[in-house]
């Protein structure tokens, strides 16, 4: 690469801000689960949208491809270069525009992670009421790439459904701002859900208008042993039936992934007794006049459901504290695998209805075909979405485990499919489904898919080697 190229780099960003030498670039080229390591031939960090149009129009202009990163804390390979890309890290742009409470609605950067877009929101007391472990780090673009979903997809949906409006640096170097704060805009196409998913491969998200809620004031918050998945999901429904939208959050956990964290997460304790195969976390949520009622509501459902078999035991949260020592427990199960060593990863969705066949079949299958799998098993059972991964314990055995990814990933995809699911719920396909998705969709589909790529990138260089 000529010597040109990078001090029209360094003429848009600065030359401090332009990273080739492989020790300052390295930080950007192995994804979190470091599963996946490529190479760039440099690392931009542009300050504003005009500097991103301007990357973006040289690179084009020179046909080289490009990579757009966030937190870099997705789980498919998605953010990261496979070689000779150049990466485009938006961490610098995490400015807050602005805020509109009466419209509840607000401006932010890509580059804003999560939790400051969450703290920008309670300063006026307002809730953006996306949420994830990832979110001291993970960013805002990021999130929107990839059609971030979390733990409260239950009341508020995903990304998708949060988003108001993109600005957004199209293939060619364009800036095309669509960061319209208006809930009804009939006047064609809405664009913006064309770039929602796409992990960056039709565009690079340069700030987003989201929807802000009002702030809830009191939480009721219990962990509760269910005899099996069946029953947790038809618990569910009874707490939908009682407090409706103030269910906020209906998480559930597998006895192997909470042995994970009581294992590797520091002062992680178990709040129940009898090591029960299945827990869930259930969160109410509403206004300061209904503190009583939530409690309430929650303690006699959960009395209701105990009555008919529904329900082995309970904990609630009589503090803030406790409330937030069970989220942690929930929280620190990806952190708790990270730690435990490599896994077989599923993202999957199906129907809240058939999530208790999901795991029955799965876990019948997968234990015929392999002796002593570990399955680790928890994710938002509100939406239908499980992180259903998989393991052995000692790492010999694993490793030889790994190797059988593919037949693994058959097993739980094909079941998956026939229950009427998706492959990927809220991480994307990134590099680890791109081959994976084409046994699933159909020719039609993808062909669409494809046609839109053509239109907005005709010379493939957003992204290349992801989603398509």
């Amino acid at each position: 690469m000529s010597a040109d190229f990078f001090d029209h780099l360094r003429a848009i960003v600065g030359a401090s801000r332009v990273l080739i030498e492989a020790p300052d670039t390295a930080p950007y080229c192995t994804d979190w689960r470091g599963r996946y390591t490529g190479s760039a031939r440099c690392v931009v960090l542009p300050g504003t949208t005009e500097e991103v149009a301007a990357v973006v129009r040289t690179c084009a202009a020179t046909g080289i491809a490009i990579v757009p990163q966030g937190g870099n804390t997705g789980l498919c390979g998605g953010a990261t270069p496979l070689g000779g890309e150049v990466l485009i890290a938006l961490t610098r742009m995490n400015r807050i525009r602005g805020i509109d409470a009466d419209n509840n609605s607000i401006t932010v950067e890509a580059g804003c992670t999560l939790h400051a877009v969450q703290e920008a929101a309670k300063a006026v007391d307002r809730l953006f009421p996306l949420s994830l472990a990832a979110e001291g780090s993970a960013t805002i673009g990021g999130n929107l790439a990839t059609n971030a979903g979390g733990v409260q997809v239950l009341r508020y949906g995903n990304a998708r459904e949060l988003t108001l409006g993109l600005e957004v640096v199209l293939a060619d170097g364009r800036i095309w701002n669509g960061l319209r704060a208006l809930r009804k805009d009939n006047t064609g196409y809405d664009l913006k859900h064309l770039f929602i998913g796409a992990e960056g491969t039709l565009g690079l998200i340069t700030a987003a208008t989201l929807k802000l809620f009002p702030r809830p004031r009191v939480h009721a918050t219990a962990w509760v042993a269910v005899p099996d998945p069946a029953a947790a999901v038809s618990l569910l429904g009874r707490l939908r039936d009682a407090a409706g939208d103030n269910v906020t959050a209906f998480e559930i956990v597998g006895r192997p992934a909470l042995e994970l964290v009581l294992r590797h997460i520091p002062n992680a304790r178990d709040p129940l007794a009898g090591k029960p195969a299945w827990q869930v976390l259930i969160e109410l949520s509403g206004s300061s006049d209904m503190r009583d009622d939530l409690s309430a509501t929650l303690e006699q459902a959960l009395q209701h459901a105990a009555a008919d078999g529904v329900v082995d035991d309970a904990a609630l949260a009589a503090s803030e504290a406790q409330t937030a020592a069970l989220w942690a427990l929930r929280e620190n199960v990806s952190e708790a695998q990270k730690i435990e060593g490599v896994s077989i990863k599923h993202d999957i969705a199906v129907p809240v209805s058939r999530i208790a066949e999901f795991i029955t079949r799965a876990d019948a299958a997968l234990q015929g075909a392999f002796a002593e799998v570990r399955i680790v098993c928890f994710g938002h059972i509100g939406d239908g979405n499980l992180h259903y991964n998989q393991s052995k314990s000692d790492a010999q055995s694993n490793s030889e485990f790994i190797a059988q990814t593919g037949a693994v990933n058959r097993l739980v995809h094909d079941l998956v499919h026939e229950l009427g699911g998706s492959i990927s719920a809220e991480h994307g396909l990134g590099q680890l489904k791109r081959e994976e998705v084409l046994r699933y969709k159909s020719g039609t589909e993808m062909d669409m898919m494809r046609a839109v790529k053509q239109a907005l990138d005709p010379h493939g260089l957003m992204n290349p080697g992801k989603l398509l």
